[in-house]
């Protein structure tokens, strides 16, 4: 009998013109994948040329006006998303373990992120499969959903990282939260079902 997998990781964080795909574009999108141990194995990042049919939603333009640097960041070295995403899950696939897609919020990220993968793929490594930060911290905490924020994680869960709304930047602080909770979850397991 084989032993299974390692499980990998991979944090991404996805930049948009608008809450859906499809009516709107991704236009950046990036993933670090790291180890349990919060080793990083490596990280893809990628911005892409606006879908053909898709028009940016008046609120997330406005917000975007309020960030000039990650909007500038965002839109240099354009890649058709078809090219992006079938050198994405060449990465994803080359991966020493089975990918696990993570992210801040999960809804919203692995939304486009799947979209894209079946629209300009046919198919996802990370099958239907997200793991939610907040969600975790949730069942770390012991507190309802809503009563979780960044605000309220304890402070030695964060490592001293940017939060830009640069995919790369935020994908990579995101991943380190996320192993430094898992470390914790070592340090005081739960108890066991009897």
């Amino acid at each position: 009998m084989s032993s299974p997998r390692t499980e990998i990781y991979v944090s991404t964080d996805v930049e948009a013109d608008g809450p859906i795909p499809g009516p709107n574009s991704m236009l950046s999108f990036a993933s670090a994948a790291f180890t349990s141990d919060k080793r990083l194995l490596g990280t893809f990042s990628a911005n892409l040329i606006t879908l053909p049919d898709a028009r940016p939603d008046p609120k997330t333009s406005a917000w975007w006006a309020t960030q000039p640097d990650a909007w500038a960041a965002c839109r240099r070295d354009l890649r058709e998303p078809a090219d992006a995403l079938a050198d994405y899950v060449r990465w994803l696939e080359a991966l020493p373990g089975l990918p696990v897609f993570v992210g801040y919020p999960a809804a919203y990220d692995f939304l486009f992120v799947y979209w894209y993968l079946m629209r300009f793929v046919g198919r996802s490594p990370f099958s239907h499969s997200a793991l939610d930060v907040k969600s975790y911290a949730m069942a770390l905490l012991g507190t309802g959903y809503r009563d979780v924020s960044k605000r309220t994680m304890p402070k030695a869960w964060f490592d001293p990282a940017p939060h830009t709304h640069v995919a790369l930047d935020d994908a990579l602080e995101q991943g380190g939260l996320f192993c430094n909770m898992l470390a914790a979850r070592h340090r005081n397991p739960p108890p066991r079902g009897t």
